[in-house]
Protein backbone atom coordinates (compact mmCIF):
# COMPACT_ATOMS: atom_id res chain seq x y z
CA UNK A 1 0.00 0.00 0.00
CA UNK A 2 1.40 3.16 -0.70
CA UNK A 3 1.66 5.51 1.97
CA UNK A 4 0.13 8.91 1.51
CA UNK A 5 2.75 11.87 2.63
CA UNK A 6 2.28 13.28 5.46
CA UNK A 7 2.06 17.14 3.79
CA UNK A 8 -0.56 15.69 1.80
CA UNK A 9 -2.78 14.84 4.72
CA UNK A 10 -2.13 18.31 6.11
CA UNK A 11 -2.66 19.81 3.22
CA UNK A 12 -6.49 18.10 3.61
CA UNK A 13 -7.10 18.92 6.85
CA UNK A 14 -6.81 21.98 6.26
CA UNK A 15 -8.21 22.55 3.38
CA UNK A 16 -11.45 20.75 4.91
CA UNK A 17 -10.86 23.07 7.87
CA UNK A 18 -11.13 26.01 5.73
CA UNK A 19 -14.35 24.96 3.84
CA UNK A 20 -16.03 24.13 7.33
CA UNK A 21 -15.15 27.67 8.23
CA UNK A 22 -16.17 29.28 5.12
CA UNK A 23 -19.35 27.93 5.11
CA UNK A 24 -20.19 28.51 8.73
CA UNK A 25 -19.16 31.88 8.67
CA UNK A 26 -21.55 32.13 5.37
CA UNK A 27 -24.35 31.19 7.27
CA UNK A 28 -23.67 33.54 10.15
CA UNK A 29 -23.86 36.43 7.77
CA UNK A 30 -26.83 35.30 5.87
CA UNK A 31 -28.28 35.12 9.07
CA UNK A 32 -28.48 39.14 9.70
CA UNK A 33 -28.81 41.88 7.13
CA UNK A 34 -26.05 42.51 4.84
CA UNK A 35 -24.68 45.98 3.65
CA UNK A 36 -26.38 47.18 1.05
CA UNK A 37 -23.05 49.37 -0.46
CA UNK A 38 -19.58 47.77 0.57
CA UNK A 39 -16.50 50.14 -0.87
CA UNK A 40 -13.14 48.60 -1.28
CA UNK A 41 -9.14 49.92 -1.35
CA UNK A 42 -8.36 47.34 -3.16
CA UNK A 43 -4.47 47.69 -2.01
CA UNK A 44 -1.21 45.51 -1.92
CA UNK A 45 -0.84 44.55 -5.56
CA UNK A 46 2.80 45.96 -5.64
CA UNK A 47 3.87 44.22 -2.31
CA UNK A 48 2.08 40.83 -3.11
CA UNK A 49 3.82 40.79 -6.35
CA UNK A 50 7.25 41.48 -5.11
CA UNK A 51 7.16 39.07 -2.21
CA UNK A 52 6.38 36.19 -4.67
CA UNK A 53 9.11 37.02 -6.54
CA UNK A 54 6.62 38.82 -9.61
CA UNK A 55 6.86 42.40 -11.61
CA UNK A 56 4.08 44.80 -10.38
CA UNK A 57 2.10 43.92 -14.11
CA UNK A 58 1.75 40.20 -12.30
CA UNK A 59 0.20 41.92 -9.39
CA UNK A 60 -2.17 44.15 -10.90
CA UNK A 61 -3.13 41.10 -13.01
CA UNK A 62 -3.61 39.26 -9.69
CA UNK A 63 -5.35 41.92 -8.71
CA UNK A 64 -7.91 42.09 -11.14
CA UNK A 65 -8.40 38.14 -10.68
CA UNK A 66 -8.98 39.05 -7.25
CA UNK A 67 -11.84 41.53 -8.44
CA UNK A 68 -13.69 39.33 -10.09
CA UNK A 69 -14.35 37.35 -7.34
CA UNK A 70 -15.24 39.35 -5.09
CA UNK A 71 -18.06 40.80 -7.17
CA UNK A 72 -19.58 37.12 -7.53
CA UNK A 73 -19.17 37.14 -3.20
CA UNK A 74 -20.86 40.54 -3.21
CA UNK A 75 -23.96 39.29 -5.29
CA UNK A 76 -23.87 35.50 -3.56
CA UNK A 77 -25.03 37.83 -0.55
CA UNK A 78 -27.37 40.11 -1.89
CA UNK A 79 -25.19 42.97 -2.06
CA UNK A 80 -26.76 45.83 -3.46
CA UNK A 81 -23.92 48.21 -4.86
CA UNK A 82 -20.30 47.70 -4.89
CA UNK A 83 -17.68 50.59 -5.07
CA UNK A 84 -13.48 49.96 -5.43
CA UNK A 85 -10.69 52.20 -5.54
CA UNK A 86 -8.84 51.16 -8.66
CA UNK A 87 -6.55 54.05 -9.39
CA UNK A 88 -6.25 57.15 -7.88
CA UNK A 89 -5.19 60.85 -8.97
CA UNK A 90 -2.34 60.34 -7.22
CA UNK A 91 -1.15 56.86 -9.18
CA UNK A 92 -0.30 59.18 -11.86
CA UNK A 93 2.91 59.88 -10.55
CA UNK A 94 3.84 56.26 -10.49
CA UNK A 95 6.52 55.20 -13.12
CA UNK A 96 5.05 55.76 -16.94
CA UNK A 97 6.05 52.21 -17.66
CA UNK A 98 3.48 50.55 -14.49
CA UNK A 99 0.98 53.54 -15.21
CA UNK A 100 0.99 52.75 -19.29
CA UNK A 101 0.50 49.09 -17.93
CA UNK A 102 -2.37 49.77 -15.96
CA UNK A 103 -4.15 51.99 -18.55
CA UNK A 104 -3.81 49.21 -20.87
CA UNK A 105 -5.17 46.47 -18.30
CA UNK A 106 -7.96 48.60 -17.57
CA UNK A 107 -9.08 48.88 -21.33
CA UNK A 108 -8.65 45.07 -21.73
CA UNK A 109 -10.99 44.82 -18.54
CA UNK A 110 -13.96 47.30 -19.52
CA UNK A 111 -14.25 45.66 -23.05
CA UNK A 112 -14.18 42.15 -20.73
CA UNK A 113 -17.09 43.47 -18.11
CA UNK A 114 -18.94 44.30 -21.67
CA UNK A 115 -19.30 41.27 -22.71
CA UNK A 116 -18.63 39.08 -19.98
CA UNK A 117 -21.74 36.54 -19.46
CA UNK A 118 -22.37 37.19 -15.97
CA UNK A 119 -22.65 41.51 -16.34
CA UNK A 120 -25.84 40.66 -18.60
CA UNK A 121 -26.86 37.43 -16.63
CA UNK A 122 -27.61 39.24 -13.39
CA UNK A 123 -28.28 42.77 -14.65
CA UNK A 124 -24.92 44.21 -13.08
CA UNK A 125 -25.11 48.30 -14.14
CA UNK A 126 -21.04 49.28 -14.68
CA UNK A 127 -20.07 53.23 -13.90
CA UNK A 128 -16.64 54.88 -13.59
CA UNK A 129 -16.11 57.53 -11.22
CA UNK A 130 -13.40 60.02 -11.46
CA UNK A 131 -11.97 62.28 -14.15
CA UNK A 132 -11.87 60.15 -16.92
CA UNK A 133 -10.71 63.29 -18.97
CA UNK A 134 -7.49 62.69 -18.27
CA UNK A 135 -7.06 59.03 -19.00
CA UNK A 136 -6.03 57.59 -22.37
CA UNK A 137 -8.42 58.11 -25.58
CA UNK A 138 -8.58 54.60 -25.93
CA UNK A 139 -9.42 54.18 -21.64
CA UNK A 140 -12.50 56.66 -22.51
CA UNK A 141 -13.26 54.60 -25.51
CA UNK A 142 -13.29 51.07 -23.58
CA UNK A 143 -15.11 52.68 -20.38
CA UNK A 144 -18.10 53.77 -22.40
CA UNK A 145 -18.66 50.38 -24.65
CA UNK A 146 -19.17 49.08 -20.54
CA UNK A 147 -21.39 51.86 -19.64
CA UNK A 148 -23.65 51.97 -22.45
CA UNK A 149 -23.64 48.13 -22.34
CA UNK A 150 -24.84 48.23 -19.14
CA UNK A 151 -26.32 51.41 -18.47
CA UNK A 152 -30.51 50.07 -18.41
CA UNK A 153 -29.33 47.50 -15.58
CA UNK A 154 -30.51 48.10 -12.26
CA UNK A 155 -30.17 44.70 -10.29
CA UNK A 156 -26.22 45.10 -8.84
CA UNK A 157 -24.16 48.14 -8.99
CA UNK A 158 -20.49 48.03 -9.65
CA UNK A 159 -18.86 51.47 -9.55
CA UNK A 160 -15.19 51.26 -10.26
CA UNK A 161 -13.37 54.90 -9.42
CA UNK A 162 -10.58 55.36 -11.94
CA UNK A 163 -8.37 58.46 -11.95
CA UNK A 164 -10.28 59.26 -8.63
CA UNK A 165 -9.34 61.90 -5.95
CA UNK A 166 -12.14 62.87 -3.27
CA UNK A 167 -11.04 66.19 -2.79
CA UNK A 168 -10.89 66.86 -6.47
CA UNK A 169 -14.52 65.57 -7.00
CA UNK A 170 -15.65 67.87 -3.93
CA UNK A 171 -13.81 71.19 -6.19
CA UNK A 172 -15.44 70.08 -9.29
CA UNK A 173 -18.84 69.83 -6.82
CA UNK A 174 -18.51 73.44 -5.17
CA UNK A 175 -17.53 74.27 -9.06
CA UNK A 176 -20.65 73.11 -10.32
CA UNK A 177 -23.15 74.39 -7.39
CA UNK A 178 -21.35 77.84 -8.29
CA UNK A 179 -21.99 77.46 -11.85
CA UNK A 180 -25.90 77.08 -11.11
CA UNK A 181 -26.04 79.84 -8.89
CA UNK A 182 -24.10 82.06 -10.94
CA UNK A 183 -26.77 80.86 -13.99
CA UNK A 184 -29.65 81.36 -11.53
CA UNK A 185 -30.78 77.92 -11.56
CA UNK A 186 -29.84 77.78 -8.08
CA UNK A 187 -30.26 80.28 -4.60
CA UNK A 188 -27.18 79.79 -2.33
CA UNK A 189 -30.03 79.10 0.42
CA UNK A 190 -30.88 76.45 -0.93
CA UNK A 191 -27.62 74.10 -1.24
CA UNK A 192 -27.65 71.81 1.47
CA UNK A 193 -26.01 68.09 2.29
CA UNK A 194 -28.91 66.92 -0.56
CA UNK A 195 -27.57 69.19 -2.99
CA UNK A 196 -23.89 69.34 -2.44
CA UNK A 197 -23.96 65.45 -2.34
CA UNK A 198 -26.14 65.10 -6.06
CA UNK A 199 -23.08 66.84 -7.10
CA UNK A 200 -20.31 64.82 -6.20
CA UNK A 201 -19.75 61.97 -8.79
CA UNK A 202 -21.52 59.31 -7.03
CA UNK A 203 -24.78 61.26 -7.94
CA UNK A 204 -27.84 60.28 -5.83
CA UNK A 205 -25.86 57.35 -5.31
CA UNK A 206 -27.00 56.04 -1.52
CA UNK A 207 -23.72 56.73 1.25
CA UNK A 208 -21.57 52.96 1.56
CA UNK A 209 -22.47 51.42 4.84
CA UNK A 210 -19.07 49.40 5.03
CA UNK A 211 -15.30 50.81 3.96
CA UNK A 212 -13.12 47.67 3.58
CA UNK A 213 -9.17 48.06 2.99
CA UNK A 214 -6.75 45.86 2.47
CA UNK A 215 -2.55 45.79 2.77
CA UNK A 216 -2.58 46.64 6.51
CA UNK A 217 -2.47 50.58 5.98
CA UNK A 218 -4.73 52.32 8.68
CA UNK A 219 -5.58 55.59 5.96
CA UNK A 220 -8.26 56.62 3.19
CA UNK A 221 -6.04 57.88 0.88
CA UNK A 222 -8.21 59.81 -0.32
CA UNK A 223 -11.43 58.17 -1.30
CA UNK A 224 -15.22 58.68 -0.89
CA UNK A 225 -14.39 61.68 2.13
CA UNK A 226 -17.77 63.06 1.75
CA UNK A 227 -19.52 59.68 1.30
CA UNK A 228 -18.04 58.25 4.57
CA UNK A 229 -19.12 60.31 7.24
CA UNK A 230 -21.24 57.65 9.11
CA UNK A 231 -19.53 54.49 7.08
CA UNK A 232 -18.16 51.41 9.41
CA UNK A 233 -14.42 51.17 8.43
CA UNK A 234 -12.55 47.74 8.32
CA UNK A 235 -8.84 47.21 7.74
CA UNK A 236 -6.99 43.86 7.33
CA UNK A 237 -3.24 43.16 6.65
CA UNK A 238 -4.12 41.07 3.95
CA UNK A 239 -2.50 42.28 0.25
CA UNK A 240 -5.46 42.63 -2.05
CA UNK A 241 -4.48 39.48 -4.51
CA UNK A 242 -4.64 37.36 -1.69
CA UNK A 243 -8.10 38.37 0.24
CA UNK A 244 -9.94 35.05 0.68
CA UNK A 245 -13.90 34.99 1.25
CA UNK A 246 -13.47 34.42 4.24
CA UNK A 247 -11.25 37.55 4.72
CA UNK A 248 -14.99 39.30 3.12
CA UNK A 249 -16.91 37.02 4.90
CA UNK A 250 -14.99 37.90 8.20
CA UNK A 251 -15.64 41.99 6.89
CA UNK A 252 -19.54 41.42 7.09
CA UNK A 253 -20.02 39.75 9.93
CA UNK A 254 -17.69 42.33 11.87
CA UNK A 255 -19.90 45.17 10.46
CA UNK A 256 -23.25 43.31 11.19
CA UNK A 257 -21.86 42.89 15.14
CA UNK A 258 -20.98 46.64 15.24
CA UNK A 259 -24.36 48.93 16.36
CA UNK A 260 -24.50 52.11 14.41
CA UNK A 261 -25.98 54.98 15.49
CA UNK A 262 -25.25 57.52 13.27
CA UNK A 263 -24.27 59.77 15.88
CA UNK A 264 -27.30 59.61 17.98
Amino acid sequence: MTEIPKTDITRAISEAAYQAYEKKLMRDVMSEPVPKHIAIIMDGNRRFAFGMGMDAADGHAKGRDKLEEVLDWGREIGLKILTVYAFSMENTSRSPDEVGTLMKLFEENFYKLATDERVHKYKIKLQVIGDRSILPKALQKAIKVAEDKTKDYDRYFFNIAVAYGSRQEMLDAIKAIAKDVNDGKLKIDDIDEKVFASKLYTGDMPDPDLILRTSGELRLSNFLLWQLAYSELYFTDIYWPGFRKIDFLRAIRSYQLRQRRFGK
